[in-house]
């Protein structure tokens, strides 16, 4: 391979991983922001850390294309490439720890509001049951045969 193109693929490979680890840690403070949010039920900060959690995984997969297509076209790894994409892995699963994190406290809270709706609208301790035909039929109550 040419030196000049050799280092003109190295540089726009080190400029990838470096905007990588910038969305990577941007990431990061998203899902601590949205674990605030979800801490003090700030539905707007949610939704927020929601959008802005949807937009740099978009970009982090857009980036990890043309990370695989530069690496794909140097077939020679530099050492630097490869300490810096660990570094890279190590935040991502951090942010993925984070993110299984968030999505067990909306779970677990998805519950207590589904518990607490059913005590309030008088259906608590009642199963969802399916009817003949597939549908969903939460409220069936048991009617009074016979008036006192």
């Amino acid at each position: 391979m040419r030196q000049p193109l050799h280092h003109e693929l190295n540089d726009a490979l080190a400029s990838v991983l470096d905007e990588m680890q910038q969305r990577a840690e941007q990431l990061q403070t998203t899902l601590e922001a949205e674990r605030a949010a979800l801490d003090i039920a700030d539905a707007p900060a949610l939704d927020a850390a929601g959008s802005r959690k949807q937009a740099l995984m978009q970009q982090l997969e857009q980036l990890d294309a043309e990370r695989r297509l530069l690496q794909r076209q140097q077939p020679v790894s530099d050492a630097s490439h490869e300490l810096r994409w660990a570094q890279i892995l190590q935040v991502l699963r951090h942010c993925h720890a984070l993110n299984l994190r968030n999505g067990s406290l909306v779970n677990q809270r998805l519950a207590q509001l589904r518990q607490a709706l059913a005590i309030l609208t008088g259906h608590a301790g009642e199963g969802e049951l399916y009817g003949s035909g597939g549908e969903l039929h939460g409220s069936l109550r048991s009617k009074s045969l016979a008036a006192a």
